[in-house]
């Protein structure tokens, strides 16, 4: 990592350095070597700074070097921190540190007598209960910065505490009622309900807090500090209940909490993240002449027509809808595109009027006796494309509503080389995207594109900036030089060929080349996830097998696997000077280059007809796809256009902890209906098949 390799490189061309590790892991990896860095970095600053007061002992530069997180380091340099004005800090001016130092003591003796040699009128202390007061606010704030009382704290908190929340206004009705009245275990707390809940505090409808057993948590500290029943020990008891109180509680609540949202936060992007995986990694649908149909009503459907490669052929706009309801006129306009150029599928996007359109669709297919089929396609984000710079520079000619058009055609053509033009954060296959730290968000999904777009390849003769620009080891600006080059002086034909692009020097090189394909150029090999560096390596094995290149190119090297076992893989790959993983990469790649791995997967589930929700009936067998993956369940499309939702209890008759074990974006399944609701228009399914 420090050498300039990005994730995808490692993970793919540098398996012998890490044991094959996945890019998921290296991701951790890196997410944690900068956590320890930043920590090392903060434990010689904090060090620096106990030093610099002379006030470094053995005892603290020990437990420093024990300090695991940063917490526990913040918790150490607290007493040393700098601070802003406190009652403490006040009766330390005020000169009253050896009477807080006399009651900690505890020794037999009246605590008002030896207060009365602190009274001066000059330093503002008047009488001896006042030297008093001062003396247990410094006690009170000693206890609270004590680390290991911190610490104690802390885990008391997480272990036995309970997160509640409470209605501001009870009367009122919100989609927060479930949290009205509500309070669950701080170690049992699910992710999703804490962000529910803050987002309802955000909202002024919620109220939040955690709740400890203080006493036990007063008589903890008592138990720690009080040593006797001295005068001075009350005192000192009196202290240990105003410190936790007044300093330490709020401090740990805070704490506490953030940690929770933290943690909550991390596993909504970790669901975010996977779904994306899933949605961008879904399988193409080549080389199919699609018909894109944005809905909509008083303004019209935008249509656009674009051949398998995604060019745009044609475009209209056709009005079915209400207020118009011109379903004859619309259907003879889309009827001749269809037969003009051939239309196989229709895309059709799921914003408004969709429904009203899918009907349209369905009931114009059935009178049609070409073989054409429709998908329901999400356009979450499409409008964000359509009014990017980048939406206008690669249809300056459109509107922005032709725009949304074409790309929910190549959604369903290809949803990786379409989905990448659009910020992830825009895409929407998660669950409180809005409120999650944002560039937290944005580098776990960056990681997640930059994964799939080199985990499938891209073809360098055919793929946009935007795909070009998410290849491991490019950047924009070296991406547009690409697009520039092939623009000036035509077609690759080699990989080598890239080194003449402006900017893109032997690292980039070396990051990107066996990421971009080469289909009908110089050599086979630029076809594969070969790379350039194992070229000599990949001929020395075809040769050692009795192959040669244009035996790859024929597709005839069947036995290649078991001819290369027959020789020994750890012999062969000694003998190649490459190690074990490169050599079956490098096998994987020569028999079957210019593979896809995303055709490997089921095919979308086309569509040629569709139903109404009233249509549904508890125990009927549907197929649907998976739209979204959240906590409790997964939302599921059926087909009626309001999509139905299986909760984790009725994913499997085994227990699922979390419902991606059982299922991911973009997953055909089977369903069964439990229960619909016309009037809140919601649908509970089941997987588990009827007894």
């Amino acid at each position: 990592m420090d050498e300039g390799n990005t994730i995808p490189f490692i993970a793919r061309y540098r398996k012998e350095a890490t044991g094959s590790l996945d890019d998921q892991v290296l991701r951790k990896l890196q997410e944690r070597l900068t956590y320890l860095r930043s920590l090392e970095a903060r434990r010689g600053e904090i060090r620096t700074a106990i030093e610099g007061q002379e006030k470094l002992t053995p005892e603290i530069e020990a437990a420093l070097q024990r300090a695991a997180t940063l917490t526990e380091l913040e918790d150490i340099y607290r007493p040393f921190r700098p601070k802003r004005k406190t009652r403490a800090s006040v009766a330390r001016e005020k000169g009253l540190e050896p009477l807080a130092a006399w009651i900690l003591s505890q020794k037999p003796g009246d605590p008002e007598k030896q207060a009365a040699a602190f009274v001066s009128e000059e330093k503002g202390v008047p009488s001896p209960a006042e030297a008093l007061a001062g003396a247990s606010d410094i006690l009170a704030e000693d206890i609270a910065d004590n680390a290991a009382i911190r610490k104690e704290l802390r885990a008391f908190a997480f272990r036995t505490g309970l997160f509640q929340s409470r209605a501001v206004k009870p009367e009122e009705s919100s989609v927060y009622e479930n949290y009205y009245d509500f309070s669950e275990p701080v170690a049992k707390l699910a992710g999703h309900r804490l962000l529910a809940i803050e987002r309802g505090e955000r909202e002024g409808l919620l109220r939040a807090a955690v709740r400890i057993d203080d006493q036990a948590a007063v008589s903890a500290l008592q138990k720690r500090f009080v040593k006797n029943d001295t005068p001075a020990a009350r005192l000192v008891a009196a202290a240990c209940a105003d410190s936790f109180s007044r300093l330490l509680f709020p401090a740990i609540e805070r704490e506490v909490r953030s940690q929770l949202s933290e943690e909550a936060s991390a596993g909504a992007i970790r669901i975010f993240s996977e779904n994306l995986r899933q949605l961008l990694l879904q399988p193409p649908v080549k080389n199919a002449v699609t018909l894109g149909f944005d809905p909509a009503f008083r303004t019209g459907c935008k249509i656009a027509v674009v051949d398998g490669t995604g060019k745009v052929l044609d475009t209209t706009v056709v009005y079915p809808t209400m207020p118009h309801n011109d379903q004859k006129g619309a259907a003879k306009t889309l009827t001749a595109l269809i037969r003009k150029y051939g239309v196989t599928v229709i895309a059709i996007g799921n914003g408004t009027a969709s429904r009203e359109s899918e009907q349209f669709i369905a009931g114009m297919l059935r009178d049609l006796p070409e073989k054409v089929s429709y998908m329901v396609v999400s356009e979450a984000g499409a409008s964000v494309y359509s009014a990017s710079k980048l939406g206008a520079e690669e249809f300056p000619q459109f509107d922005v509503s032709l725009r949304s058009a074409v790309s929910i055609a190549r959604r369903l053509q290809d949803p990786l080389a379409e989905l990448v033009k659009i910020d992830p954060k825009a895409i929407g296959v998660g669950q409180y995207q809005h409120d999650m730290p944002q560039k937290q968000l944005g580098d776990a999904l960056d990681g997640v594109v930059e994964a799939c777009v080199n985990g499938v390849g891209v073809d360098l003769n055919t793929a946009s900036q935007p795909l070009l620009a998410r290849v491991s080891g490019i950047n924009a600006a070296v991406a547009r030089n690409i697009v520039a080059y092939r623009e000036e002086n035509g077609r690759f034909t080699d990989r080598s060929q890239l080194k003449k692009v402006p900017k893109l020097g032997a690292k980039a090189f070396e990051q990107s080349a066996g990421f971009l394909r080469i289909t009908g150029g110089d050599s086979v090999l630029d076809a594969t996830g070969v790379h350039p560096e194992s070229y000599k390596a990949a001929k020395a094995l075809l040769t050692a097998c009795g192959y040669s290149l244009a035996d790859v190119e024929a597709g005839a090297i069947g036995e290649l696997k078991a001819r290369a076992e027959k020789l020994g893989l750890s012999a062969l790959a000694e003998k190649l000077g490459i190690g074990l993983p490169t050599l079956r990469d490098i096998i994987e790649e020569l028999m079957k280059p210019g593979r896809d791995p995303r055709d490997e997967l089921p095919p979308p589930l086309l569509r040629t007809d569709v139903m109404e929700m009233k249509d549904l009936k508890p125990g009927m067998e549907l197929k649907g796809t998976v739209r979204n993956v959240i906590d409790f369940g997964a939302f599921v499309d059926i087909g009626v256009h309001q999509d139905g939702l299986v909760h984790i209890s009725q994913l499997s008759d085994r227990f699922v902890r979390h419902p991606l074990e059982v299922v991911k974006v973009g997953d055909i399944v089977t369903v069964w209906v439990l229960e619909v609701d016309l009037r809140k228009k919601r649908i509970s399914l089941t997987m588990k098949k009827p007894k």
